[in-house]
């Protein structure tokens, strides 16, 4: 087969050997590969991403001197299976995989490990446990997107957010938008969406953010329906005293019961969500500094160096900082079929696709935010400029 192979961050398209399923695996034909995020840092970060793997307990991560075919968000059809499988659909059934694999009871990461070859190629292995058939006829480029969906899918769940609540998506890259999408699909009624790019802010709109800020020009914290904002500590100090005033008036009341019942269904006043998908070194510290009192903080975009911020900040504020990598098996088929369903269009994503002869061309334009979001490779395809 065909396969686009990295080696100290270059790219070689090559004909390497027809992959072959062991147990439990299935060797499906890639139909679409979406090029990640996690793919442009692992093209030029890879030594780093591997120490960080090692430190949490992750061996089999790829370094920059191995040669590794990525990709881990694809969509195919069933080609063969490997031993000991139960054969659940037949060949040329159109299907999406969660990219790991296990070898020896080993897991690896598909696309991330010379030990499971990714989706920059005519082929992939499976688990056959791990794959999933496509509903509803849904296509393959937007079939692909199942995964990167799902990411945005476990940032929203991990957030929390009330319908009522306001949201806000500090970055509109692929991942933005990704999130921008399923905060809608859930029912949250108003996001506030804050990129610099003019390109980006566009396609945060067309996603269903309710309001888009250029932050260069206006605050996004401001930006926000003024109704019920908490501003700062002074604010949730004058709530108190209100609610005291309020329930001393009732002779000899248990008001205490009152604060108790609140904390039992965690009714008491609350600030915006706030998902962070910038993933440079200070976005964390000035969402700290400028967010409002009793904010939840996601922490989406993967920021590879070192940084800083001010607990005290945070702790004066008493904010949440929560910090979201992956999904689970039950959110990626359930993101699967949200697309499947049309109660989520990842079409504002996708802005290109190129063949595997086009994918250096690809991540060169990746790097320009006022050109592309989501670039599709097609192993089919001759195109070379997305």
């Amino acid at each position: 087969m065909r396969a686009a192979v990295c080696t100290e961050s270059k790219f070689t398209v090559a004909d390497l050997p027809t992959p072959t399923p062991g147990p439990g695996q299935v060797l499906i034909n890639v139909s679409r590969c979406g090029i990640c995020g996690s793919d442009l840092h692992a093209r030029t970060h890879a030594d780093e991403m591997a120490d960080l793997a090692v430190a949490t307990g992750y061996d089999h991560f790829m370094r920059a001197d191995q040669s590794v075919v990525l990709g881990h968000e694809f969509s195919g059809e069933i080609v063969d299976y490997g031993p000991g499988c139960r054969k659940r659909w037949s060949t040329g059934t159109r299907v999406v995989a969660l990219p790991i694999v296990r070898h020896d009871k080993h897991p690896h990461l598909v696309g991330l490990s010379t030990a499971a070859p990714g989706g920059y190629a005519e082929q992939v292995v499976v688990q056959e446990s791990m794959t999933l058939p496509v509903p509803n006829g849904l296509s393959a480029e937007h079939a692909a997107l199942t995964e990167p969906m799902a990411v945005a899918w476990h940032a929203v769940r991990k957030g929390r957010v009330g319908k009522n609540q306001n949201a806000f998506v500090i970055g509109c890259g692929p991942i933005g938008l990704a999130v921008i999408s399923m905060l809608k699909a859930a029912g949250v009624r108003t996001v506030i969406a804050s990129d610099f790019s003019p390109r980006r802010r566009e396609l945060a709109a067309v996603c269903g953010a309710d309001v888009v800020v250029d932050p260069a020009s206006e605050s996004p914290w401001s930006a926000a329906p003024a109704k019920g904002r908490i501003n700062g500590v002074t604010d949730i100090l004058s709530l108190g005293f209100d609610t005291m005033e309020k329930l001393r008036r009732i002779p000899n009341a248990p008001w205490w019961y009152v604060f108790r019942l609140a904390h039992t269904l965690n009714a008491g006043p609350s600030g915006p969500v706030i998902f962070e998908c910038v993933g440079v070194p200070g976005i964390i510290d000035q969402i700290l500094t400028a967010a409002p009192p009793l904010s939840r903080v996601v922490v989406v975009g993967v920021c590879m160096e070192t940084d800083r911020f001010q607990p005290a900040m945070a702790i004066n504020k008493e904010i949440e900082l929560r910090f979201a990598l992956g999904y689970d098996p039950g959110e990626f088929r359930d993101t699967l079929h949200m697309l499947a369903d049309g109660k989520v269009d990842p079409a504002p994503l996708i802005t290109g696709t190129v063949g595997l002869d086009g994918i250096d061309h690809a991540f060169t334009a990746l790097g320009n935010p006022e050109q592309h979001a989501k670039i599709l490779i097609d192993p089919s395809s001759t195109a070379i400029a997305p």
